[in-house]
């Protein structure tokens, strides 16, 4: 190859045109092929939308979704697997017929599109899950578009598509995670609703605690001193954190309700209960933040007399972990699409909650960005239930996908890009202590 010959994309694009040339080519048909989707795309997640499901309950969002997949044409074209490892998770799969290339030898790439469709109790879809679930089937559709579209061979990939149920509660990835859905994964993609179109926001290690305090009745009035006050527990709990807090880095959060403190003023309450979420930028951080948030709960119980039960819950939400070099591929698409990005010291000092998509980027690369939906309002809101439900939402969220699709295109053509995604999630995992999630 002469110097400044471009060198053509391996795996059947070959008519000509510079590599740059037939990559933009294919990144044009993935828009277009979401495009030409978008009424099916649209009408997908108001049906979603329209009955909010809570964790482990998204029945109907499960069965949508999969005959979405199983009647896209043409038909029976998806592989799909309803109740994938749990009742309402679901795995859909295509790849190119008769791909080959210099991978073959080996296996094919697999590049996944998560789908979330939990909602919120009261309030639905608050947290717009019914837009993250079309974002994932139009950016898989978009793909499997472009790869069609190719005049040879297709290189080895295979597109899967992951409905991943009880974001919101529970943690359902990581009950894939643990079932080995991720096994094998090379990047995943998703994109989460918000007010601001964002790379990467540093969702946080979250860790939930319940906290049981065990007294004894007595009147309270005739008798109290042969009583052991549980509310008096839980109150004095409460307490110990709002002093905590004075010693407790800008970073961490620690919030709580106390969800029973007893039946009637004249009996003694022999019983209480309380739920916190503690939260940190790291697993290592939140592990500090957990044992102090302990110990303000055991000295309540010493001070009353009680005793306690203190219990995590089943799964701790790990940080989702940067990968710069795949959210800078994101964000040279988007901008191409007329994304207008908040800038990398927002992104990184901005504040967010926390998702189970974070213990993903423990097992595999993976890319979560944040999209404007054309409203400000806030997420866990009423407001932004009916934004989520809006057509006004519709345009952003097919530009995203179309963003994520086209990213997908840049990660199979370009292997530097996926050789340096892979030795970034590697340091990560070294700064994390993590090295030994991937080995």
């Amino acid at each position: 190859m002469r110097p400044g010959e471009e060198r053509p994309v391996e795996g059947g694009l070959c008519d000509g045109r510079s590599e740059v040339e037939q990559l933009n080519l294919l990144k044009l048909r993935a828009a277009e092929r979401i495009d030409e989707a978008a009424e099916r795309l649209g009408a997908l997640s108001r049906s979603i939308w329209s009955e909010p499901e809570l964790a482990y309950e998204e029945h109907r969002a499960h069965d949508v979704l999969t005959r979405f997949f199983e009647q896209e044409p043409p038909a029976a074209s998806w592989a799909v697997q309803p109740h994938y490892q749990l009742p309402t998770a679901f795995r859909a799969e295509w790849e190119p017929p008769g791909a080959r290339g210099p991978a073959a030898a080996s296996r094919a790439l697999r590049l996944g599109f998560l789908c979330e469709y939990d909602a919120l109790p009261d309030i639905g879809h608050a947290c717009g899950h019914n837009l993250i679930a079309e974002v994932g089937a139009a950016a898989a559709l978009g793909l499997r578009g472009a790869l069609e579209g190719l005049s040879g061979p297709s290189p080895p990939v295979k597109i899967i598509v992951l409905g991943t149920p009880a974001e919101e509660d529970g943690g359902g990835k990581i009950d894939l995670i643990e079932a080995g859905a991720f096994k094998d994964f090379d990047v995943v993609f998703m994109a989460h609703p918000s007010q601001e179109d964002a790379a990467y926001l540093p969702d946080v290690a979250e860790h939930d605690v319940t906290v049981k305090y065990y007294g004894k009745a007595s009147h309270a009035a005739a008798y109290p001193w042969e009583g052991v006050n549980a509310l008096d527990a839980a109150v004095l709990a409460y307490n110990n954190l709002s002093v905590l807090r004075h010693q407790m880095k800008p970073t961490w959060r620690v919030h709580g309700v106390i969800k029973n403190g007893g039946v009637k003023p004249n009996i003694i309450p022999s019983y209480s209960e309380l739920l916190y979420y503690f939260r940190a930028p790291s697993m290592k951080e939140l592990q500090v933040l957990t044992k102090k948030a302990e110990d303000c709960f055991r000295a309540a119980a010493l001070a009353t007399g009680c005793t306690v039960e203190i219990k995590g819950g089943a799964h701790d939400y790990y940080n989702v972990l940067p990968n710069k070099s795949l959210w800078k591929a994101y964000m040279e698409n988007g901008e191409k699409l007329g994304i207008e990005f908040i800038s990398e010291d927002a992104m990184l000092s901005g504040s967010s909650g926390s998702t189970d998509f974070g213990n993903v980027t423990f097992v595999v690369p993976g890319i979560h960005p944040y999209f404007y939906i054309g409203s400000n309002a806030l997420n866990h809101t009423e407001q932004y239930t009916e934004a989520a439900g809006s057509q006004d939402a519709q345009f952003y969220t097919l530009r995203v996908a179309k963003a994520l699709a086209m990213t997908a295109l840049d990660i199979i053509f370009k292997p530097e890009l996926l050789e340096r995604i892979r030795e970034e999630f590697k340091l990560k995992l070294q700064e994390e202590q993590f090295l030994n999630a991937v080995e």
